[in-house]
């Protein structure tokens, strides 16, 4: 998939028109349009913009390689992505201990769904 279907395809998910993406990130619709057919490509710091305002990073939006899951993972949750973010600051087992409670938090919450 392409920089510029990346792009329609999560700001069609937000719900939001070209006009709107662009009002957000300081351009018009029209550039916004160029980038999603191909006809130009964002600078380091647009494509920066973009992927806040669309909720994902510059990684995902240019990089061709969607086999990986960690490329495609996409975190909506912005207060989540922060914990994460600095989880991975943590040293190793500090964050094994941390995935630990992470597993078995959901494997409760599985057990749950399945006896209902």
């Amino acid at each position: 998939m392409s920089l510029g279907s990346r792009i329609r395809e999560l700001r069609t998910q937000k719900r939001l028109k070209q006009a709107e993406l662009g009002a957000i990130v300081g351009l018009t619709y029209v550039q916004i349009g160029r980038y999603e057919i191909g006809k130009a490509k964002p600078a380091a710091d647009m494509l920066s913009k973009l992927a806040k305002a669309l909720d994902t990073t510059a990684d995902y939006l240019v990089n061709d390689d969607v086999s990986d899951p960690a490329i495609t993972a996409q975190l909506t949750d912005r207060e989540l992505l922060k914990q994460f973010k600095e989880v991975e600051l943590l040293n190793a087992e500090d964050k094994h201990i941390v995935k630990v409670f992470i597993d078995a938090f959901l494997t409760k919450r599985h057990i749950q769904e399945y006896v209902k």
